[in-house]
């Protein structure tokens, strides 16, 4: 170890938010550190794994399927769903807010597309909201899907990365576990910091790990080999969240606003996403705040095929399947799928139990279900149009939907209601379906389709998606009678609670630096990305628009990057 300066700023994290500062940093010719605790294989980190939505307000996409949106409408939408209501909490996260839906509305698309990124043609239209105009949800379609999905995400800040690397300006130290932020003041390369005070952060310590050639997201050895010390004037952390740690998920879980903390939970990310730089970064004199806001999903599956522990998979459904608590009641309005992601946590967990239940149609799967995940996604991950074209018009299940009826564990495929019921009670965990229940339930729910009137809330809310031209041609089945044998099988699928995103994080002002309790600035201490909240320590306030985890962390990514470049 070396008291010396070795860059100009030192990276924690290889995610996208690490490599979109790095990027930044390097345009400004400085030359950059990066540490991460997992090998050179995971290097785009959590976002390589995602479907790839970006959140654009008023896009030449939109406005191609005569989406009427505007800056106004969706700071609105964001302002009601955020729900800021901290007086000093929430002090960066609304200037973050405002400054993100500014960007989204601006910069954000002619930024991505000038280093290569392109978007299918159809707008998704994600996380449709509790029913008030000035609630939560979005108004319009926003959700922007990147032609190749996460990795082409990760690819386009990548590769600028990789050149700059063969010039000297980006230095990648994998498998170093960064356990210490390194205080001027306290003696650099001494046994330990005495507290933050007024200190600034100059570097990072922390612990080699053992060289291992681990896949992609494999969960990799944490066997100790040596220490190491890295010194530069500008440390930005970029970690990521908590979402695989499920002992700190459990820690801060809101029981009061989600409900009880649910027992049985599966991981969205890869077990790399532990939460370790948070408390470490705490340690150090940082201001950790709205630790309690998370944005967990309420429809993950067990991965047939897994890549880490626990993998999760999230359906990402239309509006037509019945959803239903453990005990086959069916979820009061406005619990729909694709609608409000908390207030359905909070009516599942409410009732005892910590899964619920789809009941659907061979047709509506065909048509409507989609998987969260690159891997989930081959055709439009691998950029081919021809491949997917067949796949999305062809009739019948998606390739990878089908797979999971074929092999997961949590769907069960009959050819008629009792069958389903059994097999429903088969794999629950402790509710129990009553086959004359739910067969007039779906009888009563089938008498709302026989026309185009109906007083169903779910219902209508089909027929309102359907008025959206790129909903009626690719994401939502046509009405129809779920007991009907025409549209059949008929499908029930276990849903269980799925750790994803950290909302809360460190708090920063719109330069990304760190701020310390006192609410002044952290000199040499800079956050990006999910450890940060996306933003301020909470860009998001209680809820989530969708397409705007990767969107924050290019956001913030770009303006720690820039901030550091610029001292």
């Amino acid at each position: 170890m070396g008291g010396e300066r070795q860059a100009d700023a030192i990276v924690v994290g290889a995610g996208l938010a690490g490599l979109v500062a790095t990027y930044e940093l390097t345009q400004a010719g400085k030359k950059v550190v990066v540490v991460d605790q997992e090998n050179r294989n995971n290097l785009g980190g959590q976002a390589f794994w995602s479907l790839g939505g970006l959140f654009l307000v008023d896009s030449p996409e939109q406005r191609r399927l005569g989406i009427k949106d505007s800056p106004e409408l969706a700071l609105q939408d964001w302002m009601g769903s955020a729900g800021f209501d901290r007086e000093d909490e929430d002090f960066w996260p609304r200037q973050w807010a405002s400054a993100y839906v500014d960007f989204a509305a601006t910069e954000k698309r002619d930024y991505l597309h000038g280093l290569g990124l392109r978007f299918t043609p159809v707008v998704g239209w994600a996380e449709r909201g509790g029913g008030f105009a000035d609630g939560h949800g979005n108004s319009v379609p926003r959700f922007h899907l990147t032609w190749g999905t996460g990795p082409e995400v990760v690819r386009v800040f990548l590769e600028p990365v990789l050149e700059a690397e063969k010039k000297g300006l980006v230095e990648f130290r994998c498998r170093h576990r960064v356990d210490e932020l390194v205080l001027s003041g306290n003696g650099a390369g001494s046994e330990g910091n005495d507290g933050p005070g007024d200190a600034a952060v100059i570097g990072v310590r922390g612990a080699l790990l053992e060289d291992t050639d681990a896949e992609r997201g494999v969960a990799s050895s944490r066997t100790e080999v040596g220490e190491f010390e890295i010194l530069a004037p500008a440390v930005i952390v970029t970690s990521g969240g908590i979402g695989h740690n499920h002992d700190m998920v459990r820690e801060n879980w809101p029981v009061e606003r989600l409900g009880p903390v649910p027992e049985h939970m599966i991981a969205g990310v890869p077990a790399y996403v532990d939460g370790r730089m948070l408390r470490i970064t705490e340690a150090a004199g940082a201001n950790l705040v709205n630790r309690d806001r998370m944005w967990h999903y309420t429809e993950g599956i067990h991965s047939w095929d897994p890549i880490w522990p626990d993998h999760a998979i999230r359906i990402i459904p239309g509006p037509s399947s019945l959803w239903l608590d453990a005990n086959g009641n069916r979820l009061p309005a406005p619990n729909f799928p694709g609608f409000d992601t908390n207030s359905t946590m909070k009516a599942i967990l409410d009732t005892g139990y910590d899964y619920s239940w789809f009941v659907l149609t061979g047709d509506i799967i065909a048509k409507e279900f989609a998987l969260s995940g690159s891997e989930q996604n081959p055709d439009i991950t691998g950029k081919s149009l021809k491949t997917a074209a067949k796949a999305r018009l062809a009739k019948g299940a998606p390739d990878p939907v089908k797979a999971f009826m074929d092999h997961g564990i949590d769907f069960v495929v009959r050819d008629n209601l009792p069958d389903l019921v059994a097999g429903m009670n088969e794999i629950g965990r402790g509710g129990h379906i009553d086959l004359q229940s739910l067969e007039r339930t779906l009888s009563a729910r089938d008498t709302q389709v026989e026309n185009g009137y109906a007083k169903d809330a779910q219902i209508m809310a089909m027929h309102n998606a359907r008025n959206y031209l790129g909903d009626k041609v690719v994401r939502v089945a046509k009405p129809h009678r779920m007991l009907d044998p025409e549209h059949g099988p008929l499908i029930a699928v276990r849903l269980n609670i799925l750790t994803r995103k950290t909302l809360g994080g460190l708090e920063t002002n719109l330069d990304a630096q760190v701020m310390r309790p006192d609410g002044s600035g952290f000199d040499g201490l800079y956050a990006a990305g999910e450890v940060a909240g996306f933003g301020g320590g909470g860009v998001h306030g209680y809820n989530a628009l969708e397409g705007t985890f990767l969107g924050g962390c290019i956001f913030s990514g770009r303006a720690a990057g820039r901030a550091v470049a610029r001292l």
